[in-house]
């Protein structure tokens, strides 16, 4: 069984609704201090309420694109404020439909900024030694089915997901000696407030293709599990991996 104690210190980004809200909740439901980011305080506010343990869930409010080049600094200023950190789960992204023929530079940006900058910078600053606990830190980052198997008019999310995926990898083999830990999780559709949004067409779980999703769309709780294990020490000896969690769909 994984449990923690409130010693460990969990960053979560996204974590006002969707898989960032599922995987806070688990975390400190399991016992584990939780910090919680994301950009709507009413949100975030409304995660809490739902805890297990609201002494040990901490709220920051913060738009991770809006200074991307120091989110270092911002990392070391919540291990002065909270203590050092045992792990990260980065939730934060946006998706939507733009087929070349449309697709603009400032959309792109936008794409990778919160899709593959923020993750990045944000794990930059986090396996500074003087941020984490050193052996055991562990950091899940949500990467995306899309990584691997691309649907049209997804290019940008497709190519910020496909990028972020590759480049966790080449950052474990970086801090292997360090004794730090780095995994992603690929999911397909989940349902989520965001894939649920009515304004997005083609989403409709009564309409899915049963060959890609043999098993129906996947709840928060299939993907916040894995994100929980693999934060755990339980998957001690598992880094630098790209897990797929796509209902059985065939890659």
């Amino acid at each position: 069984m994984i449990s923690f104690n409130k010693e460990q210190i969990f960053l979560v980004t996204g974590a006002s609704s969707g898989l960032g809200e599922g995987t806070a909740l688990l975390l400190n439901e399991l016992g584990a201090t939780v910090v919680g980011i994301a950009r709507n305080e009413e949100r975030l506010n409304a995660m809490k309420a739902k805890c297990k343990y609201p002494e040990n869930m901490h709220l920051e409010i913060k738009d991770l694109t809006e200074d991307i080049e120091n989110l270092p600094q911002y990392v070391k200023e919540l291990k002065n404020k909270y203590g050092k950190f045992s792990g990260m789960a980065y939730c934060a992204g946006i998706s939507n439909v733009s087929p070349l023929q449309s697709l603009d530079f400032k959309y792109t940006k936008k794409m990778f900024d919160i899709n593959y900058f923020a993750p990045v910078f944000l794990t930059k600053g986090f396996i500074d030694r003087r941020n984490n606990v050193g052996k055991g830190t562990s950091i899940v980052a949500i990467s995306s089915i899309a990584a691997i198997k691309c649907d049209k008019g997804h290019l940008s999310y497709s190519g910020a997901k496909a990028a972020l995926s590759s480049s966790m990898k080449a950052i474990a083999r970086e801090v292997a000696s360090q004794g730090i830990r780095i995994n992603c999780v690929l999911p397909s559709m989940i349902a989520t407030p965001m894939t649920l949004n009515p304004d997005i067409k083609d989403l409709d779980q009564n309409k899915i293709n049963t060959n890609e999703y043999p098993f129906g769309w996947g709840e928060v709780s299939d993907v916040a599990n894995m994100i929980v294990y693999l934060l755990s020490d339980k998957a001690k000896f598992i880094s630098g991996q790209n897990y797929v969690i796509d209902s059985g769909g065939v890659i």
